[in-house]
């Protein structure tokens, strides 16, 4: 879209003058942290809910089913998310987005009472419209706002403080639920307490500024946009599909949740009991923050070079991966679909607690480490807002088209050890293709900050801007 390029010129303020506060409403910081905060209330809270297995029923069908259409509709809408963000800036796109993940909560409240799967399942559906516009929102504010020598360290923030959302929604199952030990479903409290903080985020999200309103400390604005139009962007999404840079990103976005089928309901809903889930749920999301930090810090100050930084990220994340998938191979070996759950407590299974409750912890850092890396390289491919938008929501797009394949996998019962393969395999398929994404497409930064516009404008020329 031309007219955006137009104003990039623009995009620094007279005299290229410093600005101070470092919290000011319209820094990247303060915007980072409120993008945050409105994750950290919704899809934070749903994290939590999906974490303990089945969405807290003790029948996982309907949790399955619901997940499904939810995935489904999240493919389409995360593919368009970034158009509709382009169209309608961040207060419409992600208030709308929002509202879906209390409707969501919501039907399992009501499910608990009438046991109506139809409910959860197009309360689902809806949550996968509304995930696809927050998530692509999500996507171009955390790529396109931070400084460019900085965007690993502000991907770390959102992502810590999203997860903290996970922690203490993992808290509400574990104390509501703390007496309740047999495998029963979590009480109406729980839905209710999701839903409160749900509510309270969709609220919050109206206070993000759009990108030509945040000014970053050096004086220079983030990208403007000129809202687009609907032909624009239908066309702009449909050219991802040839572009080399996300055909490369595929098989990353379409592991990147297509395990929390095998963690949250073979793993934590399967060995344990109702009120250890919770805590686990703690522990993995906790796990989490740790691990966007790690990774956060390794993206932005492990080397002077851009590029070898993002190279020695993947190679760090790839080798922590392979290590956590064999100790889930030595964890899985132990127990079989069929096998009475063996309903592990944090206080009275003693030593045979440990090994599980470890593992499930890995799986929390180990997501993080992943998203967040793939995160950065998406960020390091461009700076325009506008751009970023599209290859985030393509990104979410693919990441929920396999999220949707991976929870019916667990509705037909494919077996726990077929599942971990296939998990095991696609995340290391996505390793040397990132590398070569990294390689090929990731420019140093003292480049990208000399000549931003003219390297767009090539970039467009050759067509693989977008």
């Amino acid at each position: 879209m031309g007219s955006n390029r137009d104003v990039e010129s623009d995009s620094q303020l007279p005299g290229n003058a410093k600005v101070s506060s470092f919290f000011r409403y319209n820094s990247p910081l303060v915007q980072i942290i409120l993008i945050g905060l409105v994750c950290f209330c919704c899809p934070g809270m749903f994290n939590a809910l999906s974490g303990m297995g089945g969405g807290g029923q003790v029948d996982h069908t309907a949790s399955n089913n619901a997940l499904t259409a939810l995935y489904t509709t999240f493919a389409v809408f995360g593919i368009l998310g970034g158009g509709i963000y382009n169209i309608l800036g961040p207060h419409r796109t992600l208030f709308v987005g929002c509202s879906t993940y209390v409707l969501y909560a919501g039907s399992f409240l009501y499910y608990n009472h009438y046991h109506h799967q139809a409910v959860a399942i197009v309360a689902g559906a809806l949550l996968g419209v509304g995930a696809g516009l927050l998530w692509s929102a999500q996507g171009a504010i955390m790529t396109s706002y931070p400084p460019v020598n900085r965007k690993g360290t502000y991907i770390s923030i959102f992502w810590s403080i999203f997860n903290m959302g996970g922690v203490i929604g993992g808290l509400i199952p574990f104390i509501l639920n703390y007496n309740r030990t047999t495998a029963v479903s979590v009480n109406d409290g729980t839905y209710i307490g999701f839903m409160c903080f749900m509510s309270a985020g969709t609220i919050l999200s109206l206070a993000i500024l759009p990108p030509g309103k945040v000014v970053r400390d050096d004086g220079t604005k983030c990208t403007k946009i000129l809202y687009s139009n609907v032909y624009t962007e239908s066309w702009e999404i449909l050219k991802l599909f040839l572009n080399w840079k996300m055909l490369l990103m595929v098989p990353a976005a379409w592991a990147s949740n297509f395990f929390y089928t095998y963690q949250f309901n073979n793993v934590n809903g399967t060995l344990f009991t109702l009120r250890t889930r919770g805590l686990n749920n703690v522990f993995y999301w906790g796990a989490q923050m740790v691990g966007s930090i790690g990774i956060g810090y390794i993206m932005d100050f492990s080397f002077k070079s851009r590029r070898k930084r993002g190279i020695f990220g993947i190679a760090v994340v790839g080798l922590l991966a392979t290590a956590i998938w064999a100790g889930a191979l030595a964890n899985q070996l132990k127990y079989k679909q069929k096998d009475p759950s063996p309903n592990l407590d944090f206080k009275n299974s003693g030593s045979h607690f440990a090994g599980p409750f470890v593992l499930y912890f890995s799986f929390g850092l180990l997501d993080a480490m992943f998203q967040s890396m793939v995160y950065w390289v998406i960020g390091a491919l461009a700076d325009d807002s506008e751009i970023l938008s599209r290859y985030t929501g393509f990104y979410k797009g693919v990441q929920s088209a396999g999220a949707a394949v991976a929870w019916q996998f667990d509705t037909h019962k494919v077996s726990f050890m077929s599942q971990l393969i296939v998990n095991w395999v696609l995340t290391t398929v996505s390793y040397p293709l990132l590398f070569l994404l990294v390689l090929l497409a990731v420019k140093e930064e003292n480049k990208t900050e000399e000549e931003p516009t003219k390297q767009v404008a090539a970039a467009a020329d050759k067509g693989f801007a977008h």
